[in-house]
């Protein structure tokens, strides 16, 4: 008899090694299947039914988020389907094993609202980039970090991920995204000489490109820096600046692409740029960027 335990244990395998998922994405899908079967109480993938998977939506949908600023809340609808997601994947790869159980098909995700961009004018992001202004390794390094960011539009992982022996004579950067997946980025000329200024200041033998500084708050010892030092760096910098918004690494991608697509950049070439498996992912930014729109607003609009 097939258990769902051992068959989940064959898939995560599966995912990581056939597929070349990350680590980070074979941990999230056993911490969503793991709370799927924990609330089955059954073992069997004939126990996976309609009626289960209903069952368990409705339980997701009433949990609390956790969080302490939120105690009344429950799980978004975002975080729900990141749990039907895992378990879709799941049961395809069952039917692929020839093993009986629900058709991932006939679980449909939850209807969510459209996500906001959080985004910072562009004289914001002016300030934003040149609040390190110091000559100090800790003002080089993060100068480089900032403008290396918008840039690029690098995911905050991306760049935590990034070797000292980068290639500053090139414009091209070759990076590793989500799933395993890679693409081209590119560097301006003002990123190289800060990312150079900065290396050339370094005096450790640090493999990573941005390490820890003696004397930081959240120094513990000399090593990469993590996606939370990174995004202490920007909240830091922000605040310095005066931008009263929440700013985080993402927020500067975000301006990385709303910036490409106000200049006349086509959406297909910023999905690339940003690493996005889906177009519909790139498409939140057209809402902010679509200048046609604006000019018919502004040549038709309250004229009488």
């Amino acid at each position: 008899m097939n258990s769902l335990k051992k068959l989940k244990q064959q898939f995560l395998e599966y995912i990581e090694i056939e597929r070349g998922r990350s680590l980070k994405t074979v941990e999230n899908y056993d911490r969503y299947l793991t709370r799927f079967l924990s609330f089955l109480k059954k073992d069997s993938p004939s126990d996976v039914t309609d009626t289960s998977v209903r069952e368990f939506r409705l339980w997701l949908n009433r949990q609390p988020t956790g969080s302490v600023k939120k105690n009344n809340d429950t799980l978004s609808k975002r975080t729900q389907n990141y749990y039907l997601i895992a378990l879709r994947a799941f049961l395809k790869y069952l039917a692929r094993q020839e093993v009986k159980t629900l058709p991932a098909e006939r679980i449909e995700l939850a209807k969510t609202a459209e996500r906001s961009l959080d985004l910072i004018t562009h004289e914001e992001l002016s300030r934003l980039l040149n609040a390190p202004n110091g000559s100090d390794l800790k003002s080089l390094r993060d100068k480089a970090i900032l403008e290396l960011l918008f840039s690029t539009g690098l995911r905050v992982s991306e760049l935590c991920a990034l070797p000292r022996d980068i290639n500053l004579h090139s414009d091209e950067l070759s990076i590793r995204g989500k799933g395993g997946k890679v693409r081209v980025v590119f560097l301006s000329d003002v990123s190289k000489k800060h990312v150079k200024q900065y290396l050339d200041a370094r005096k450790d033998m640090h493999d990573a490109l941005f390490v820890r500084i003696g004397g930081e708050k959240f120094t513990k010892s000399i090593g990469p820096l993590d996606r939370h030092s990174i995004e202490a760096i920007v909240k830091y910098y922000a605040i310095k600046s005066g931008i009263s918004k929440k700013v985080t690494p993402h927020v500067i991608r975000h301006c990385f692409a709303t910036d490409l697509l106000s200049n006349g950049a086509d959406l297909r070439s910023v999905q690339a740029l940003l690493g996005h498996a889906n177009i519909g992912t790139t498409q939140i930014y057209t809402h902010v960027t679509d200048k046609h729109l604006k000019d018919i607003h502004k040549k038709f609009h309250n004229k009488n």
